[in-house]
């Protein structure tokens, strides 16, 4: 009788849909070290801090700022009041979505070249370094490759199956949806322009697919033409080099492979008519994009990997399927040992990718030697103020301390930062003060300091203040200042601390050199 039920439990087990063995695995990926040892950078702080806000106010701030990122912030304040604040809370939407994108992918590979080329695309899909980083990151990309999953799957279903109008408009609806994610998802649309010429679709299915993507870029298009009056906030975008393009020259390369591999026909829908453009023209667009206006970051087109997943698993079936006839028994092994062995192979970097120091700094490390130095009655100062991420995801750790230089919180302001005051008065107000903690970048990720505001901070600190506690934690720093005796005269920039360019003292001197040279030179 026994038997009977395990070989009935067996029999259930293989009927069951493919999909389900990625999305476990990638939420196994996703969930494993999800705190990153309780630390966030600054992009997720923008996240948090935003998350924390009344939607009235996020509202205000998004008249302001990052209003392309409107509807995530939206969704996160949602979350936030639901199950409160944390990294779970921050990341696992990234971590659920990723897992959807896998399913999609799984099915998309076991409809275009079997079941093996499905499951292998859904299992690589995890394991690409770049899905990887995002797929532990509190910000919107890993939901826009979800939609955009989601929107490819759909088009695959209409031009398999009957064009039904309820399908387009999902479609059209999903294509919306991420484009209100991030209105650069919308470079989606060519890469699917280029899969129903690739397989000569018919004049009603362009027909459908025109409506459906004019709707959904008509829907998009308000937040476009408003967010573009806040390209500011993109400014730091690093102009397009030669070697920035070496990784997406690497990933064409692997997935024209892949695409070969499939012995792609014109007119036929595959792996790669679809898997190829999904990966190749967001890259290329963006490319182009940038050649305009600085846009290049691999973020924005996380949803290409999409494509590379479906080639590389398309590729895998390909070749179960030409061993299967000469070697049956070890042809069942060539998927998982692949993955098996890439799984090992990327495992430095998979275990990098969940520490503090795979991202650039860590908003609570600082905060907590804040809480630490601090003293009832001290003053506080941020370099750059956008520094002062740290104060509003962690204020316990601040509670006691003035910020003496803001004027208007980020809530009243409508901004990330809040508004500080004109630099005379910051002057004033610093030197009414006995201490002060400085929260600044660690050496080696601070940048030369150019507001005026910023300028006059350290001016003042290293004139009329000297150095008690100097601490530096995963890319950001804490300085205690006390104030000098009066008729102290200032240290010597060697008693400052030589060799030390990045931080606040090196960068003022610098500063106070090229002074000293354009006055002697009667500039």
């Amino acid at each position: 009788m026994s038997s009977h039920i395990a070989a009935r439990r067996r029999r259930r087990l293989l009927t069951l849909p493919i999909w389900w063995i990625p999305v476990l695995w990638t939420l196994a990926l996703g969930l494993w070290g999800l705190p990153r040892q309780h630390s966030v950078w600054r992009d997720e702080a923008a996240t948090w801090q935003v998350a924390e806000r009344s939607v009235p106010e996020i509202s205000h701030m998004l008249s302001h700022v990052d209003a392309v990122h409107g509807l995530y912030y939206l969704l996160m304040h949602g979350l936030f009041e639901v199950l409160g604040p944390g990294t779970t809370t921050l990341r696992l939407p990234s971590v659920l979505a990723m897992a959807v994108a896998a399913a999609c992918v799984t099915v998309l590979g076991h409809r275009l070249a079997g079941p093996r080329a499905g499951l292998g695309a859904g299992l690589v899909l995890g394991l690409l370094p770049s899905v990887q980083f995002q797929l532990q990151e509190g910000r919107p990309y890993a939901l826009v490759a979800a939609g955009a999953a989601i929107s490819t799957l759909l088009l695959v279903t209409l031009l398999k199956d009957r064009c039904r109008a309820r399908r387009w408009a999902a479609y059209g609806c999903t294509v919306l949806l991420c484009g209100l994610l991030n209105w650069l998802s919308l470079m989606i649309l060519p890469a699917h322009a280029a899969t129903l010429l690739w397989t000569r679709a018919g004049r009603r299915v362009w027909r459908r697919w025109a409506a459906a993507s004019a709707a959904a870029t008509t829907g998009v298009l308000p937040l476009i033409l408003f967010s573009r009056s806040q390209s500011e906030q993109i400014s730091w975008i690093p102009p397009l080099t030669w070697h920035m393009l070496i990784g997406p020259a690497v990933l064409l390369a692997i997935g024209g492979l892949g695409a070969l591999l499939d012995r792609p026909a014109a007119g036929r829908l595959s792996a790669a008519a679809v898997g190829l453009p999904l990966l190749a023209v967001p890259q290329l667009t963006l490319i182009g994009l940038s050649l305009v206006r600085p846009l290049f970051l691999d973020r924005y087109v996380l949803f290409s990997m999409l494509g590379l997943a479906l080639l590389i698993g398309s590729a895998l079936g390909g070749a179960v399927r030409a061993a299967a006839p000469r070697f049956p028994r070890a042809s069942r092994w060539i998927l998982p040992v692949t993955v098996a062995v890439a799984l090992v192979a990327l495992l430095p970097q998979s275990l990098a990718e969940r520490s503090p120091a795979s991202r650039v700094d860590d908003v609570m490390a600082v905060a907590a030697h804040v809480q630490r130095l601090k003293q009832t009655g001290d003053a506080v100062l941020f370099v750059p103020a956008a520094r002062r991420d740290t104060a509003l995801v962690c204020p316990e750790d601040f509670t006691g301390l003035h910020d003496i230089a803001l004027r208007d919180s980020p809530e009243d302001s409508g901004t990330l930062k809040g508004v500080e005051a004109a630099p005379g008065r910051i002057r004033a107000a610093m030197l009414a003060r006995h201490r002060i903690l400085l929260v600044t970048d660690a050496t080696g990720v601070a940048s030369p300091v150019s507001a005026e505001r910023d300028r006059v901070k350290i001016s003042v600190l290293r004139g009329y203040f000297a150095v008690v506690a100097d601490e530096e934690v995963r890319g950001r720093r804490v300085t205690v200042y006390e104030r000098r005796a009066p008729g102290r005269l200032p240290p010597t920039r060697r008693a400052a601390g030589p060799g030390r360019a990045g931080s606040p003292v090196g960068i003022v001197e610098l500063v106070e050199e090229k002074v000293d040279r354009g006055v002697a030179h009667g500039g």
